[in-house]
């Protein structure tokens, strides 16, 4: 398994990089539009940079499967989860799962008058019950890469009459998303979308999900540059209203990031990294450590290993320790020779 032919045009990591689920590369293409962009304010030259946010909204919209019209731009997963953590009224029940990232979770805990329930991700569907009102999950767990069963969820949300959240930031890239099939989805782009940190996205119903836009400023407005003073006199029709303040630079590489998967295709990505997931659990098997179980995932966790991270970076295999496993994850960029080059440090 070779490195992907486009890809390998557009990256040159100067060691073993395995840590995609922390941050992806940065394509050189991304890398030239920053410079350029960044270069522009230097010197005063105009540049449309809003263009880059629309642009890179469309894209995603693409690749979940939405129109754009439904898609809002931000930075974070953490304030858009807290922007449905807030529309949602007291009492309400929020069903999570056990050890889910922090993002998808915290925003709820804090409101103090909503009850948070978390259950095994494995039988979540089965927990979902009357009067659970949200059901918050991520796609891939962020920890060991295990994939959630979203239609057994979304059946047993429906069936309930519960919304569904999804967190697909360690998904989007690699597994092909389905945002149509969720009420709500949020995702940063900096992992597996190869976009620079300060791009995220939140995909909501076409009846915009009963969401309150709280952090609505300026750029939420319909007509924009006339929304600057005051109170903003029409919010935007579309899910831009509940765009953030956009990371304009951040978005000047996110387009190009962004079409670079699109070139590529999903599937075709998640073809790639999976084959060297498993490789990489086939390895695992021959020098007799476990793995955490994570079938058809691009992430791999061997748990006791965490703590050999440090001496992996030291040979130049750049991974991750979460809560003391090793994390590994496998992306567009890498190779089967880095899979083997990762196997061999372990194997002393």
């Amino acid at each position: 398994m070779e490195t992907l032919n486009l890809a390998g045009a557009e990256f040159a990591p100067e060691m073993t990089y395995l840590n995609t689920a922390s941050s992806g590369l940065l394509p050189a293409r991304t890398v030239t539009a920053m410079h350029t962009a960044v270069a522009a304010a230097a010197t005063g030259r105009p540049t449309d940079m809003f263009a880059d946010v629309e642009a890179s909204r469309a894209s995603f919209a693409r690749i979940a499967g939405v129109p754009a019209s439904r898609v809002a731009a931000g930075a974070s997963v953490a304030v858009f989860t807290g922007l449905i953590a807030a529309s949602l009224p007291a009492g309400a029940e929020v069903l999570v799962a056990e050890g889910d990232f922090s993002s998808v979770v915290n925003p709820f805990v804090v409101r103090g008058d909503i009850e948070v329930r978390s259950a095994p991700l494995e039988s979540l569907a089965d927990a979902v019950r009357p009067g659970t009102a949200l059901v918050a999950v991520s796609s891939v767990q962020s920890a060991d890469g295990r994939i959630a069963d979203l239609t057994a969820i979304r059946a047993a949300a429906r069936a309930h009459g519960a919304r569904t959240l999804v967190d697909v930031s360690q998904s989007a890239g690699w597994l092909p998303v389905d945002a149509a099939g969720n009420d709500y989805t949020v995702a940063v782009a900096f992992k597996w979308l190869t976009c620079p940190r300060g791009v995220g996205f939140l995909v909501v119903p076409d009846d915009l999900g009963g969401l309150t836009p709280v952090f609505a400023g300026w750029v939420a407005g319909e007509e924009p540059w006339d929304s600057c003073y005051g109170p903003v006199a029409e919010l935007a029709h579309s899910a831009r209203r509940f765009d953030e303040s956009p990371s304009l630079f951040s978005y000047a590489g996110a387009r190009q990031s962004l079409a670079l998967i699109e070139e590529i295709g999903p599937e075709k990505v998640r073809h790639h990294d999976v084959a060297l997931a498993d490789r990489f659990r086939a390895g695992l098997d021959r020098i007799g450590q476990p793995v955490l179980a994570a079938p058809g995932s691009a992430i791999v966790s061997a748990p006791g290993l965490g703590h050999r991270r440090d001496e992996l970076g030291r040979a130049g295999v750049e991974l991750s320790d979460r809560a003391g496993n090793l994390r590994a994850a496998f992306h567009l960029y890498n190779s089967a020779a880095d899979v083997d080059r990762l196997l061999d440090v372990l194997a002393g």
